[in-house]
This record gives C-alpha cells, sequence and structure tokens, in this order.
C-alpha cells in the first residue's frame, strides 16, 4: 500500500516532537514493505530555525541517517497530486496548512480513491478549540487523536465513531539501552522550554532538586528564555542546546536517571496523554521519575515502570533513591523497557492503524507485504 504523510517537517525536529514519531511511523511502514512517503513545506519554521541553528541545510544529513524514509518538499499543489497517486491511505497532521487541509478534504468527497485520516497531537482542542473548530475537515473519513481525552473532545465536535485513539511511541530500532557507554552523569533531561507552560514545574521537579542535591545534570533544548538559561546555570545544570533525536539514546545511556515534567495542559486538561519523551526514555532503559501526571488510561505500570512524585521535596527524595539503590535503578529501567516492548513501539501503532483502517475500508487490499513479518523490526529490536 501507498501511505502518505503530511506533515510539518520530517527532516527537523527542532522544537517540533511530532517529528519523532512520523519518522518511527514512516520506517515502520517501510519495513513491513509498503511504500511510505512524507510530504512537508519548503520553508516550514522548525527546518529553517535548525538551518540558522547548526549553519547549513539539514536535509542531506537526515537521508544519510535516516536513508529508509522517503519524502518530498513541496511548494505548490501540482507536486502534491503528484504525490498522491496510487496512494491508499492519507494521513495529515494538525500542524499543515488549513487551505490545504481544506483542499485534501475535498479531493476526498470528490471521490478520491484514498482514505483520508486528520492526525491531532497537540492540545489546542482543549486549549484554543476555535483554531481547531475553524479547520474544515469535511470529506475526511476519520481523526486520529493521541489520547482518549482528547478523542472525547473531538467526538462532542460532531465526529462520534470516525474518532480513534492513536497514542505516540517509540521507535524500537533507534530506542534501546547502550550497556557500553558509562553513565558518567546523574540526571538529563530533554524537553524544549514550552512557550512558558511548565516553567514553574520545571522550576520545582529540576532546578530546585538539582541545584539542592548538587546533581551533575544535563539539559537538552530550545527555545529558552533568558532567565530559564540564568536559573539552569546557578543551578549547575549544563546546557548544550538542541540535540538530534537520534542522538538521544546514547545521551541516555551517559546518565543514571531522567525525568518526565508534562506541560500543563497535559497535566491539568488532557490527562493520560504523555509526551513521546517518556516512551522513548523507558526505551532506552534509563530510570524515569515523573512529575504528578495522570495515566487514566493505564499505558504504564507507575511505580513499577516508572517513579511518580507529587512535590519538589518528592522529586528529591525519589532522585536520591534512585542514585544511591543501584539495584532499584536497574529494576526500573528493566520494567520500564519491557512494557515498552510489550505495547509502545512504532509497529505496535501501525498494527493499530491497519485495524482502524480496516474498520473504515475494510474491503482494502491485506495491510501487510507478502513474505514481511508484522512485527519483524520489533523482534528484531527486542532481540538487539
Amino acid at each position: 500500500m501507498k501511505v502518505v504523510m503530511f506533515t510539518h517537517s520530517v527532516v527537523s525536529c527542532w522544537n517540533h516532537g511530532n517529528a519523532h514519531f512520523q519518522r518511527g511511523i514512516l520506517r515502520a511502514l517501510a519495513a513491513r514493505g509498503h511504500q511510505a512517503v512524507a510530504l512537508e513545506p519548503v520553508g516550514g519554521w522548525s527546518r529553517s530555525n535548525l538551518a540558522e541553528a547548526i549553519g547549513e541545510d539539514p536535509a542531506p544529513g537526515f537521508a544519510r541517517r535516516f536513508p529508509d524514509i522517503d519524502r518530498i518538499d513541496y511548494r505548490g499543489f501540482e507536486e502534491i497530486e503528484a504525490a498522491l497517486d496510487g496512494a491508499g491511505l492519507v494521513l495529515v497532521h494538525e500542524w499543515t496548512d488549513p487551505a490545504l487541509v481544506r483542499r485534501l478534504g475535498r479531493m476526498r468527497a470528490r471521490g478520491a480513491p484514498f482514505v483520508l485520516l486528520f492526525h491531532d497531537t497537540h492540545h489546542r482542542a482543549v486549549s484554543a478549540p476555535e483554531e481547531m473548530a475553524a479547520l474544515d475537515l469535511d470529506g475526511y473519513d476519520g481523526v486520529l487523536a493521541f489520547g482518549a481525552v482528547l478523542a472525547e473532545t473531538w467526538r462532542r465536535h460532531g465526529w462520534a465513531d470516525q474518532v480513534h485513539v492513536w497514542h505516540e511511541a517509540a521507535d524500537l530500532t533507534l530506542f534501546k539501552p547502550h550497556p557500553q557507554i558509562p553513565r558518567s552523569r546523574d540526571l538529563v533531561w530533554i524537553g524544549n522550554w514550552g512557550d512558558g507552560e511548565r516553567g514553574a514545574e520545571l522550576d520545582e521537579f529540576l532546578v530546585e532538586p538539582v541545584r539542592a542535591l548538587g546533581l551533575s545534570a544535563t539539559v537538552h533544548g530550545v527555545r529558552y528564555p533568558e532567565p530559564a538559561r540564568v536559573a539552569l546555570a546557578r543551578a549547575g545544570i549544563d546546557q548544550p542546546g538542541w540535540i538530534a533525536n537520534a542522538d538521544v539514546p546514547e545521551t541516555f545511556a551517559r546518565h543514571r536517571m531522567t525525568i518526565h515534567v508534562p506541560r500543563r495542559f497535559y497535566a491539568r486538561e488532557l490527562p493520560g496523554i504523555p509526551t513521546i519523551r517518556m516512551f522513548e526514555a523507558l526505551a532506552s532503559g534509563i530510570p524515569l521519575i515523573s512529575a504528578p501526571w495522570d495515566d487514566s488510561e493505564g499505558l504504564f505500570r507507575t511505580g513499577t515502570d516508572y517513579l511518580r512524585v507529587e512535590d519538589g521535596p518528592a522529586m528529591r527524595r525519589a532522585m536520591r533513591a534512585v542514585l544511591d539503590d543501584p539495584a532499584m535503578a536497574r529494576e526500573l529501567a528493566r520494567n520500564g523497557r519491557e512494557t515498552i516492548l510489550a505495547r509502545h513501539g512504532c509497529e505496535h501503532r501501525v498494527d493499530e492503524l491497519f485495524e482502524i483502517l480496516r474498520q473504515i475500508a475494510p474491503d482494502r487490499p491485506a495491510t501487510h507485504a507478502p513474505g514481511v513479518h508484522p512485527h519483524a523490526t520489533a523482534a528484531e529490536a527486542v532481540s538487539s
């Protein structure tokens, strides 16, 4: 099957965590023998900012690192129409230009042969409902929402049984332990500032515990305002800046633990939706401690796969416990990875996607290529 995915950018993950999951899905589809193509607009802000940050176009380096991802940069609709030729499934991410979202829906309504799904991976349906309400999704076959509470929001907007829960997941071909790398530092946190959506939380659960315990710590991310950078520096936290997502597993391996600090909307308004970094950290076999977050969908085993704390003092105690008890740290890492391998790899999400497709269009041809085992990639990851 030919699958076309509209992305803001698959080349750049600069302040653009959606690229992580999209890359993993494209790679999992290709591993099964499907033709998977990513379409991204020329001049997107994430890729432009990354090019400025590294001083060159990131596309050549991306192609060397991900030779199995097929992509097209588009300027106009003629390029898009050519790419859609022969497509059986089209996924349209919510950062796609609203005019293009509408035009694709019109194509489908006029009889285009592909199944057309809108993919929502943001809190705007709750935090800025007027923006999402302005999207014209007439003609779409359904909505993929990355959490049950977000799916329910779409159902209240009239989508009923056309909404499907489709969580993010880790690319298990990338995110795995690296036991050969010494854990030479105490803590790493990888995340962007978040436009002030978790400033107080980062101070309580990251900056102050690191300062109080005197830990060796590293923060990777972008768009930190000057007061935040000063606070990190005063706590003795290294700030190397942006990191390519493909380099994250080895960075996790150099540290003894990491933390999960959800943005305020996810902690309060959208429970059950973790950041993708939580999937990736657990897949990498690093002990994880989470700030308050309600795993309302039972994605993980709280207290077994990771530790959950309620406030800053509890975070300090949990950090100290992980550092002082290597056996407990190893058990947390082992348990977390076990859950990811069982349920939360991109191969699992491809299974779920094709099940959704079978519900929408039961007459579609088989959804895995002849001779390709549906879990080949995941099986390889488990054995590695």
